[in-house]
């Protein structure tokens, strides 16, 4: 089992930044990558951004050149770093431990993001 704990998130005006984090405990050997979803309300959750244990990087088009994602690996944590928010951020965004496919295996409690105009 792996558990994972998310922090950051919050309120931001149109244009501003916010970080996410997710931290990794339990049986880390048994993920793949980490991986960063959101989910506004009546959409389906979508997959923002993820990186894989071998340093490979997944951006969706609609945050390229705006979101990174990273990670310590002494820390077992993954971060996001969001710039340049738009309104059509807000979401409830969610971290992702997969094991073998992206959305597979294992998900934080999410952590809302409001981007007001």
């Amino acid at each position: 089992q792996v558990q994972l704990v998310e922090s950051g998130g919050g309120l931001v005006r149109s244009g501003g930044s916010l970080g996410l984090s997710c931290t990794a405990s339990g049986d880390i050997a048994s993920i793949t990558g980490m991986a960063w979803y959101r989910q506004a309300p009546g959409k389906e959750r979508e997959l923002v951004a993820a990186l894989s244990r071998g340093g490979a990087t997944y951006y969706a088009n609609s945050v390229k050149g705006r979101f990174t994602i990273s990670r310590d690996t002494a820390k077992n944590t993954a971060y996001l770093q969001m710039n340049t928010l738009k309104p059509e951020d807000t979401a409830v965004y969610y971290c992702n431990a997969p094991r073998g496919t992206w959305g597979s295996g294992y998900w934080g409690q999410g952590t809302q993001v409001t981007v007001s105009s």
